[in-house]
């Protein structure tokens, strides 16, 4: 995996093989941020990222400048590289050890971008739970989006404050606001 665009452009990460983890593709990830990149400005928005895993969405909001950063993962080999990588390129993250369920109804902190990257294998169910997390806890600031990565073989279109999905290879982006 490699950081896309800003600051660390082309900086490549080698997470460990134990992760439990699935990655972004660098593919999916630069169509994800070409999109953002028409919506917001980078320096001033506030992202949460739930289901963190290796950080990689994370430092690529760090790298193109945003300054105000949530990693949840509830993995502590995660939450170990994330701090690692965070350190080595001098990213202020806020690293949150939990299960992102309980993170979601017990906090308060709202974002501009949510983004959850589930594993792919959860049910129907505990997708569209995130989002109605999310919009029950009012979680999103103003015109904030939340954005859920999913297989191509999942639709979310019936879940809630669902605006519209983008696809790329085997992954999909979905967007509520």
């Amino acid at each position: 995996m490699r950081i896309i665009s800003g600051k660390y452009k082309g900086k490549r990460l080698f997470a460990p093989k134990k992760l439990p983890v699935r990655p972004t593709t660098d593919m999916a990830k630069e169509g994800l941020f070409n999109i953002l990149n028409n919506q917001v400005t980078f320096s001033d928005i506030s992202v949460i990222d739930l289901f963190a895993g290796t950080g990689n969405i994370s430092y690529e909001f760090a790298s193109r400048g945003t300054a105000d950063i949530i990693a949840v993962d509830s993995h502590h080999l995660c939450l170990r590289y994330i701090k690692s990588i965070a350190e080595e390129l001098d990213i202020s993250l806020e690293i949150i050890k939990s299960d992102v369920y309980t993170f979601l109804e017990k906090s308060n902190r709202k974002a501009d971008i949510i983004f959850a990257d589930p594993p792919y294998d959860f049910k129907t169910e505990q997708f569209s739970r995130i989002a109605q997390l999310v919009f029950e806890k009012k979680l999103l600031n103003k015109d904030g989006i939340l954005i859920i990565e999913h297989s191509k073989y999942m639709s979310l279109e019936d879940t809630p404050h669902y605006t519209h999905s983008r696809k790329y290879g085997g992954s999909v982006f979905s967007f509520f606001q």
